[in-house]
């Protein structure tokens, strides 16, 4: 077992161990490596090993779960009603361990609120479960090795300079900031882009590399009447950078102190610090910074939060709040990582852009791809940067990610996940969010595996494959607000409205966007003859207003089919649907799905290629 400054657990790797210099180097080979234990990269590494492909997660901190735990930002963001994938697995298992849906709803920032070290010990304990899975803690990344144009490995060391050495079939990046893209010679981008650059009309006029404010969480605990936790005064303490924080008006909502502490309230009477406003947000661009220059940097952000504990306990009154002494393992009891918002950004295969999500059917048909579902609008932390140009960020409806994004424009070999994706920097305050990260991470595993499986190059498995897979998880490629993983006919829906054959509906709605099927509503004869052409341009459009009967769906597919189905409508119509069969029915959407996917097949019958269009 390989020991570095925190213990590792290896389920099912066997290591070549020599001493050179003194120094020890392991060596080991796996088919998926996936660098880092972060929110993206334990579900990748979950998913990965779920298809029993051997995975190695190579994690720096002890802990797994990266902003959701190790970051101490347990208050989660979107996706309450997208019951999807491992997402809702791990929310299931919280709702269990506290007694149900409504004991996660302690603070009003969030539906799902949770101990960070709960969770930790949730996804550690999914991972035990998995004897593909192995995972070693304490190492962080220095080099990444490549075979021409392809990724085949990476190089890690420990606090006491042990190297760790990885083979791999696929690596998968799963690191806040995207740490391997320039190891790899991936091509990325940092900052704000151009307008001109990504015709998104909200982007500044011209690029910058400003990134978002960051944070060092911290999780504070009542200890009751009379207690007193209040900390050493900082040396660097300045109680006018949290004037402000509290006692102010926000939407035309008062935010008392007592609001304040509550935003990112925890179970068992623990607070989450993670505040904006006047708060612990800070701006420290540490993001090209090599490993030990970054540490260094981002003390300063531990030093704002410790700030602004100070004042909250001393100049607010709340000296029985204190660090919470049963939380995380570190000597200051902050949390154990910094939470970035954000980092480089792939230019992938495909980017996603606010353009893309504002109108789904109007361009790039980049929804066919979708692998990765979020319903959080674009919300991004720049108060701390008065040099940050303003930008009025646009309502969206809830979106997928397309799975182009994962995948480098060039390099082979290397997927990446977690906030380095390739979306757009506008875009990315809405895909950043945790629920929307774990589940890209889920694709990203399942992506590897099939390249292994396949024995294919990343960018050569089939979109559909990874698709389907993921269906088979349980997870959602359309954002469907009133279509669940237990309704029997998801995956049928799911895979028509991926198609384009029927429609979906999006809308911009407060905190949690939605997108809308409406399974029970009627479409009309024109309808579904458009979206038969988007399948096939060879169909004609039909002019007909008429509300789409049983016998009208059976004559247009039998003519998309160029082959009577009559029968096995009537066949199916009696095995897979709950009404009795009658020519004269008007069809319902669902009904329409059902048939649409039993008799045309649309995940089989075509292949899309990552821009969305048909191959």
């Amino acid at each position: 077992m390989i020991k570095g400054k925190y213990f590792a657990l290896v389920a099912c790797c066997f290591f070549i161990c020599i001493s050179v210099n003194g120094v020890s180097v392991y060596t080991k080979q796996t088919d998926v490596l996936v660098i880092g234990g972060t929110t993206s990269g334990i579900s990748a590494g979950l998913q990965s090993a779920r298809l029993n492909v051997p995975t190695l997660i190579v994690e720096e901190t002890p802990w797994l779960g990266g902003m959701m735990t190790a970051a101490g930002v347990s208050a989660t963001d979107g996706n309450h009603l997208l019951n999807s994938g491992i997402w809702n697995e791990f929310r299931s298992r919280l709702r269990a361990h506290y007694g149900g849906e409504a004991a996660l709803a302690t603070g009003w920032v969030s539906n799902t609120q949770f101990e960070p070290h709960i969770g930790d010990r949730i996804f550690k304990s999914m991972a035990s479960a998995e004897p593909q899975l192995s995972v070693i803690y304490g190492y962080h990344l220095t080099k990444v090795l490549k075979q021409g144009n392809k990724v085949i490995g990476a190089i890690f060391e420990n606090e006491q300079m042990e190297r760790l050495t990885i083979h791999a079939k696929v690596v998968i990046d799963a690191t806040d900031l995207g740490d391997a893209l320039p190891m790899a010679g991936a091509a990325y981008d940092l900052g704000m882009e151009a307008r001109s650059v990504t015709g998104e009309e909200n982007a500044p006029e011209t690029a910058n590399n400003i990134v978002q404010d960051l944070t060092w969480t911290a999780v504070l605990k009542d200890y009751g009447t009379g207690a007193d936790k209040t900390i050493k005064k900082p040396e660097n303490y300045n109680p006018e950078l949290f004037r402000g924080s509290c006692a102010m008006t926000v939407d035309s909502v008062l935010i008392d102190c007592e609001k304040m502490l509550n935003y990112g309230r925890l179970p068992n009477n623990k607070y989450m610090i993670n505040w904006p406003r006047h708060g612990n947000d800070i701006y420290l661009n540490v993001v090209e910074m090599d490993w030990s220059k970054r540490r260094n940097e981002l003390k300063k952000a531990k030093e704002r939060t410790l700030c602004f504990i100070y004042y909250i306990q001393t100049e607010l009154g709340y000296k029985n709040i204190g660090l919470a002494d049963d939380e995380f393992p570190t000597a200051d009891k902050l949390a154990l990582i910094p939470y970035h918002r954000e980092g480089r950004r792939l230019r992938g295969a495909q980017r996603l852009n606010i353009n893309y999500v504002r109108d789904v059917y109007g361009g790039q048909p980049l929804y066919r791809t979708g692998i990765s579902v979020g319903d959080y609008p674009v919300d991004h932390h720049h108060a701390c940067n008065p040099d940050t140009p303003e930008i009025k960020f646009p309502a969206v409806p809830s979106f997928n990610i397309p799975l182009g994004a994962l995948i480098p424009e060039k390099i082979d070999g290397l997927i990446v996940s977690d906030k380095a994706i390739s979306v757009s920097n506008i875009m990315n305050g809405a895909t950043r969010l945790q629920p929307c990260v774990l589940l890209t991470g889920q694709a990203a595993g399942a992506l590897a595996a099939l390249s292994v499986q396949e024995n294919q190059k990343v960018r050569e498995v089939s979109i559909r494959k990874v698709q389907q897979t993921l269906l088979d998880a349980g997870a959602y490629l359309m954002p469907l607000v009133d279509v669940n993983p237990e309704d029997k006919d998801f995956q049928s829906i799911q895979r028509v409205t991926a198609s384009g054959i029927l429609k979906v509906k999006g809308e911009s709605y407060k905190w949690a966007n939605r997108t809308w099927f409406y399974p029970d509503t009627i479409v009309t004869a024109r309808e579904f003859s458009e979206g038969l052409n988007t399948f096939d341009n060879q169909f004609p459009n039909y002019e007909d207003l008429s509300m789409l009967t049983v016998k009208k769906a059976a004559d247009m597919i039998s003519a998309f089919l160029k082959k009577d189905r009559l029968a096995d409508i009537q066949k199916l119509w009696d095995e897979k649907l709950n009404r009795k069969y009658d020519s004269n029915l008007l069809v319902t959407k669902r009904e329409l799905s059902v048939l649409v996917d039993e008799l045309i097949q649309p995940f089989i019958t075509k292949t899309v290629g990552f821009d969305g269009n048909y191959l």
